[in-house]
């Protein structure tokens, strides 16, 4: 039976099939755990005692509470828009700018991501692909900004 089947393999998309007026909303959101901040911060050689430190972080104003490590909530932003706009498509990621942290995530919020292609162009040196660019939001379950990045990204296109 399996051979009449029509197969649907799950990939991201294609350079030709990004738009510019379109507001990629990337579900489900990532609810962020203690031990997930705990692990990353740990992994990644990061000391901040606002990270680890739950006696310190209490005393420190004006969140009197351990924060969500940054580069954490940017790791997570990106992956969570991988699914649906890149996955097996994107050959490489060409850059980060403009990465802004305007609310601090904390331990049991969760984070929604939407995605905006603010450009694309086909690539001068590389036939086949092309350049799209990402403004990647993301927001906490009560729609507070806690994050955004822009990313630059070389995209294959459609193979004939």
């Amino acid at each position: 039976m399996s051979e009449q089947l029509r197969r649907v393999v799950q990939r991201g998309l294609w350079f030709e099939e990004f738009d510019t007026d379109v507001l990629y909303e990337h579900r489900p959101g990532r609810t962020i755990t203690e031990a997930d901040n705990v692990l990353f911060t740990a992994v990644t050689m990061n000391t901040q005692a606002l990270h680890l430190d739950a006696a310190f972080a209490e005393a420190q104003p004006p969140f009197h509470q351990r924060l969500v490590n940054s580069m954490f909530t940017l790791s997570t932003l990106v992956g969570l828009s991988i699914t649906q706009l890149t996955q097996g498509t994107i050959v490489a990621n060409l850059g980060f700018s403009d990465i802004a942290f305007p609310k601090p995530l904390f331990h049991g919020d969760t984070l929604y991501a939407e995605t905006v292609v603010t450009e694309k162009r086909e690539s001068k040196s590389r036939p086949g692909e092309g350049i799209v660019t990402f403004a990647h939001t993301g927001r906490n379950q009560h729609g507070d900004v806690v994050a955004t990045a822009f990313r630059k990204t070389l995209v294959r296109k459609k193979p004939d």
